[in-house]
């Protein structure tokens, strides 16, 4: 089972740019992913094709199953 942790954020245009870190320590500490995430607007190395991140919208965990199958 592969998780992520998927940390939303609001561009300057005001569209919706979400960044995602693999396998996420748990249980998640909201406020060190909210002061990473300050951070990084802060910091603005992250940019999006609609502008550099202006807010912090929201962070959430992403669990997903895959089957593989031999063909």
């Amino acid at each position: 089972m592969a998780k992520a942790l998927e940390l939303q954020f609001i561009t300057q245009l005001g569209k919706t740019a979400r960044v995602s870190i693999d396998a996420p320590i748990e249980p998640v500490d909201t406020d060190q992913v909210k002061q990473v995430m300050d951070t990084l607007i802060a910091t603005n190395v992250i940019q999006s094709s609609s502008g550099p991140l202006v807010t912090a919208e929201g962070a959430r965990v992403i669990e997903r199953n895959v089957t593989e199958y031999e063909v």
